[in-house]
């Protein structure tokens, strides 16, 4: 049963925009913390970076630093939709993106580790050429 997926990748140049989103089963939406992770292919061993994350109710977000000023995520609670508006994208934000539900709310220190969601999609694939 497919709970979350993700749309809205593609290739894009240097500076453009894309935006992404996650469409959630009503169980797997979560009135807690969703957040926004990425792989790099040449980081596989590093792991999965988070880059943003979202309280309920848009109460709280959190963003890595690589993406802080240039991705924004937002979430439409009625609509169980997590959305991810990425501009002035670079060469180093190509990557898979996922996103991923949490049953906890997002906590500062921990929202980016991936232990901190149990519900993750398949992934949405970016490419920015430069």
């Amino acid at each position: 049963e497919v709970q979350l997926v993700e749309s809205g990748g593609g290739s894009v140049q240097a500076g453009g925009s894309l935006r992404l989103s996650c469409a959630a089963s009503k169980d797997t939406y979560s009135k807690y913390c969703m957040a926004w992770f990425r792989q790099a292919p040449e980081k596989e061993r590093e792991g999965s970076e988070g880059i943003a994350a979202i309280s309920t109710g848009g109460d709280g977000e959190y963003y890595a630093d690589s993406v802080k000023g240039r991705f924004t995520i937002s979430q439409d609670d009625a609509k169980n939709m997590l959305y991810l508006q990425m501009n002035h994208l670079k060469p180093e934000d190509t990557a898979m993106y996922y996103c991923a539900s949490s049953p906890v709310y997002c906590r500062s220190g921990f929202w980016m580790r991936t232990f901190e969601y149990n519900d993750w999609g398949q992934g949405t694939t970016v490419t920015v050429s430069s």
